[in-house]
């Protein structure tokens, strides 16, 4: 089992400076390398490939690339399982103030609350944080998410990897249909819906 994960919004609380209201962390699941290399060669042999040669990030793409992207991927062997954040109910001051336990908190949120769909599964997350953070976070997952669930944790750099960018563009289309000031809001998460396993929203 093959798992990749990122996230949409940030971790600051400043709303009105221009933080994101919500947070979302996504994360697609591939029963199978054989399943993870067949999504891989439809998203880069898509016309979404042609419209845009650079790395696919949600809130880098034109309406048009998200379009070509999420009909080239719809029906592949994958789900995705995310976790949305409204910051307004946050009231810890940690998680308002460290960033890195914000992160790590809600991540292992995710995985925790996985209805047991991860079995020994090898999660790759989008490279950040400083090399200890890194360490930190795997090791966390390892030890404390549910035995069996999670066999190795690495970080990998999104604009060399189509997985983890599926699962930028993903959280993307989650993240922005909650949001009520953009248009078209629910218009790239209908389109994966049959992909789309669970979306819980943390209280």
């Amino acid at each position: 089992m093959l798992v990749f994960i990122d996230e949409s919004g940030d971790a600051g609380f400043k709303i009105d400076r221009g933080s994101s209201p919500f947070f979302l962390i996504a994360m697609v699941i591939f029963a199978n390398s054989e399943d993870a290399e067949q999504t891989q060669r439809c998203i880069e042999t898509s016309p979404a490939r042609q419209l845009h040669k650079g790395e696919f990030k949600f809130s880098k793409t034109r309406a048009d690339v998200r379009d070509a992207f999420f009909q080239a991927v719809k029906d592949c062997p994958f789900v995705v399982r995310a976790v949305v954040v409204e910051k307004a109910r946050i009231y810890s001051p940690t998680l308002k103030t460290d960033k890195e336990t914000f992160y790590e908190f809600f991540i292992k949120q995710m995985l925790r609350h996985d209805d047991e769909r991860l079995a020994a599964a090898r999660v790759v997350i989008d490279g950040s944080g400083d090399r200890d953070f890194r360490r930190n976070l795997s090791d966390a997952i390892r030890k404390r998410i549910r035995f069996g669930a999670v066999k190795s944790c690495k970080f990998s750099n999104s604009k060399n990897d189509p997985l983890v960018q599926l699962a930028d563009m993903c959280a993307g289309a989650i993240a922005r249909s909650f949001r009520e000031d953009r248009p078209y809001r629910r218009r790239w998460r209908n389109m994966i819906r049959a992909r789309i396993d669970d979306v819980w929203t943390f209280r």
